[in-house]
């Protein structure tokens, strides 16, 4: 179980976490009705047995750790649908916006992210017209799946290689932000092909809508997402050991 002064702790975090949250969605997930409906069926299709493994897995991991991770799991679930909510305009006229997700990634593997980024997707698009249901598969595939993806694999390399824990943490988080994007410009690019110069150029295009302002946010991310596990670090340390998040040596 939790401990009760890292009860409190989540409790805090949660709270400060939900006075950020802006009166309007408005970010880059892709918006409902803009893809075409083969490609909206197409990344349900690719979305879906994902999260059927994603919910066996969170399943798993309520088993084997006990109700006392379901703190930890909702606390990383509002992280998520706060950073990922947040509207932060671009200088090309567009908007992004944090993903959250390399944090749960990190802490808890891909697949239970997939699992609490549907739900995050599926609330901003009833409750804030953040994305849409038709395109739910879509954002849930390039946000939770290879957002969460990337950011676990970052970590686990860097770990096995000896890096730092917070540039462990850093690098993971602002590369699964980047390759979130970087997915959403690759999806958009085949959905809308430029008449010209087709794919490639689409992918252009629609990767420096986002690049002037996605690079430093992913930063910012990074930053962020360090100092809030250290938050969890400090209170709950012998829970990250076992889920195997940090060694059982001497970190």
């Amino acid at each position: 179980m939790f401990k009760l002064k890292g009860k409190k702790s989540f409790v805090l975090l949660s709270t400060l976490f939900m006075t950020l949250l802006p009166k309007q969605a408005e970010a880059m997930h892709i918006a409902e009705g803009f893809l075409p409906i083969k490609w909206a069926g197409i990344w349900w299709a690719v979305a879906l047995p994902f999260l059927a493994l994603g919910i066996r897995q969170i399943k798993e991991l309520v088993k084997e750790q006990g109700a006392g991770v379901k703190v930890l799991l909702a606390v990383t679930g509002a992280f998520v649908f706060v950073l990922s909510s947040l509207k932060l305009p671009s200088l090309t006229g567009s908007c992004s916006h944090p993903t959250g997700i390399g944090l749960g990634a990190i802490l808890f593997g891909p697949w239970p992210m997939v699992v609490l980024g549907s739900i995050v997707l599926l609330f901003q698009a009833i409750l804030l017209a953040h994305g849409g249901l038709t395109t739910l598969g879509a954002n849930l595939f390039s946000m939770a799946i290879v957002g969460a993806f990337v950011a676990y694999g970052v970590y686990r390399l860097l770990k096995s290689m000896g890096a730092p824990q917070w540039l462990s943490v850093f690098l993971a988080a602002t590369l699964g932000d980047l390759m979130t994007y970087v997915t959403t410009a690759t999806q958009l690019a085949w959905a809308f092909p430029s008449g010209e110069g087709g794919i490639l150029l689409s992918l252009t295009k629609f990767l420096s809508v986002f690049a002037v302002t996605q690079l430093p946010l992913a930063i910012t991310e990074g930053l962020l997402t360090v100092l809030v596990f250290n938050l969890i670090h400090q209170y709950n340390e012998n829970e990250l050991r076992e889920l195997a998040v940090i060694s059982k040596g001497r970190e």
